[in-house]
């Protein structure tokens, strides 16, 4: 397991959602490939716009860019 993973078990286990919108979004910028990306990605978004947190905006144009989202 690695550190990210372990990070994402702990956010997760504590309902920190602003780690997780972190945690997700860096786990999309280190994936392996796009569908992986994406994935991530909108976890990201989901969790964000949960939280109200600014930072839907930018995640969700991200999965616009990938075709993801309309």
């Amino acid at each position: 397991m690695t550190d990210l993973d372990s990070a994402m078990i702990c956010a997760h286990a504590a309902g920190d959602h602003g780690a997780l919108i972190t945690l997700y979004a860096q786990a999309a910028d280190t994936a392996n490939d796009l569908d992986a990306a994406c994935f991530y990605l909108t976890h990201a978004y989901i969790f964000a716009l949960e939280a109200g947190a600014a930072e839907a905006a930018a995640l969700h144009a991200r999965l616009v860019a990938h075709g993801r989202e309309a």
